[in-house]
């Protein structure tokens, strides 16, 4: 299958093409968002600021949500989940707005929080969400100061959740074929790797 992989223009994407590649992925990096969109699925990473990558999405925020919306498969992580939302405490700059609600600052004595922390997948109708299929309680590596905070019922799917110092946020989410994550998985050792593999399946061959 063809993964785009997007380049907001800041940071390293070598791990994660490198893990998306070791699951059978042709990965392309693409930096112009609306050419990301020709491919079977699309991968928003967790490399950069707010308000500059949100401005690198700017000029095709329609078509990436009216895609998402169709049901074109996502993967967003860390900044990549954020920019699903419609504004950051970060910094300036409008998200996608594909979930509504924000992201907001850790509500912890100590940020960033860096290091590794368990996911707890919801289970519903005595099943979790297939991105967490056979694993019970992945433990995943984190390099986060701010979390999102979707509105309340505006129908988005926790399908897991983190604790770090009492303070309790969605590490999961997913709305149609989109899901997004707050942790690293590509940095998450074979449990995040599990999960590339799990998002890979769902995308239609």
């Amino acid at each position: 299958m063809r993964v785009s992989l997007f380049d907001y223009g800041t940071g390293n994407l070598h791990s994660l093409q490198k893990a998306l590649e070791a699951h059978g992925a042709r990965v392309r990096v693409e930096a112009d968002a609306a050419s990301a969109l020709d491919a079977d699925a699309l991968v928003l990473p967790g490399v950069g600021a707010f308000g500059a990558a949100a401005g690198s999405l700017a000029a095709a925020r329609h078509d990436i949500v009216a895609a998402l919306d169709a049901g074109f498969p996502c993967l967003a992580i860390c900044l990549g989940m954020q920019l699903l939302f419609e504004c950051s405490e970060e910094s300036p700059g409008a998200g996608l707005g594909y979930l509504p609600g924000h992201v907001r600052r850790l509500q912890a004595a100590r940020v960033p929080q860096m290091g590794w922390n368990d996911v707890a997948p919801v289970a519903r109708a005595g099943a979790v969400d297939p991105l967490f299929a056979g694993l019970a309680s992945p433990v995943v590596y984190y390099a986060n100061t701010f979390v999102p905070a979707p509105a309340p019922d505006d129908g988005t799917r926790v399908i897991g959740w983190s604790t770090y110092d009492n303070d309790r946020f969605a590490a999961a989410l997913r709305k149609r074929n989109t899901w997004g994550v707050q942790f690293h998985p590509e940095k998450s050792a074979s449990a995040g790797l599990h999960m590339i593999a799990n998002f890979l399946s769902q995308v239609p061959s």
